[in-house]
């Protein structure tokens, strides 16, 4: 029995440590990567002197921060339309009962589930005709298509899971449909909307496909983009160093929001799981 239990206990600490280090070595390696220049990128040596002349060159373009700008600007009006377009509907299909109403979330968790490559020829046409091409506006007219009905998919479930006893309650006080929304089912459902806010705008942050396809002109690229087309100066040269270094830098943003809201996506994801 003895023997049993440390069997178990050793397995479980392999598998955890495995784990571990599964995770974090590719963010290690990357990082290792980004303080070298030169022939020393093609070391293996797991260790090395820091060289900051990768992190000099993308900190010292204008390129960089202009991405990162559109980036910034593209995840942030994504997450904001969502949200004021996704809560009505939300509300609407998971707090009342009409006809059609699986169907609609049918339809939603279908778009959600659909690849981006699937529409990307009917989007470019859209996009063409309204004049939204190489612009900015085209990646946060894109993105909506996905955004949107993850954002409803999401909060339909938070205001679903809500008592029906509160609306109960409120009506004999005389409370309206628009005053029940704002002070008694807004703040309940708030870790969830701060969880689906945070994750949309992960999301839009990481987006590739459509920034690569709907921008040509440096001023419209996002930050993913700018990152995959990054070049050396030589023809058959591929400047990891600069990569690892913006790639890095690219991954703060996300990484801080989590950090600091972790609390709020842990509780928004979790909420409903116990009653």
């Amino acid at each position: 029995m003895r023997l049993t239990t440390d069997m178990l206990v050793t397995g479980r600490v392999t598998a955890m440590a495995f784990i571990i280090l599964h995770t974090l070595f590719p963010l290690y390696w990357a990082l290792v990567t980004s303080f070298r220049h030169g022939t020393t990128l093609f070391s293996t040596d797991l260790f090395t002197f820091p060289v900051f002349e990768n992190y000099r060159e993308v900190l010292g373009g204008p390129e960089l921060w202009q991405e990162t700008l559109n980036s910034i600007l593209c995840a942030i009006s994504v997450t904001s339309i969502s949200l004021i377009l996704g809560i009505p509907a939300a509300y609407a299909l998971g707090r009342m009962a009409f006809s059609g109403r699986r169907i609609v979330l049918a339809l939603l968790l279908l778009c959600s589930m659909l690849p981006q490559i699937a529409i990307l020829s009917g989007l470019f046409q859209l996009i063409s005709a309204l004049g939204l091409y190489d612009h900015v506006g085209s990646i946060i007219f894109a993105d909506l298509f996905f955004a949107l009905p993850f954002t409803i998919w999401l909060l339909t479930g938070f205001f679903r899971d809500l008592p029906s006893e509160l609306d109960d309650a409120a009506k004999l006080d005389g409370c309206g449909l628009i005053r029940r929304i704002l002070s008694i089912h807004l703040p309940l459902v708030w870790p969830g909307i701060a969880a689906t806010g945070l994750l949309t705008i992960m999301t839009c942050w990481n987006e590739f496909l459509f920034a690569l396809t709907f921008t040509l002109n440096d001023t419209a690229r996002t930050l993913p983009v700018g990152i995959g087309l990054i070049s050396a100066t030589g023809r058959f040269e591929l400047p990891f160093g600069t990569i690892m270094a913006a790639s890095l830098l690219a991954t703060l943003p996300p990484i801080l929001l989590v950090l600091l809201f972790q609390n709020r996506i842990a509780s928004g994801l979790t909420a409903g799981a116990i009653k």
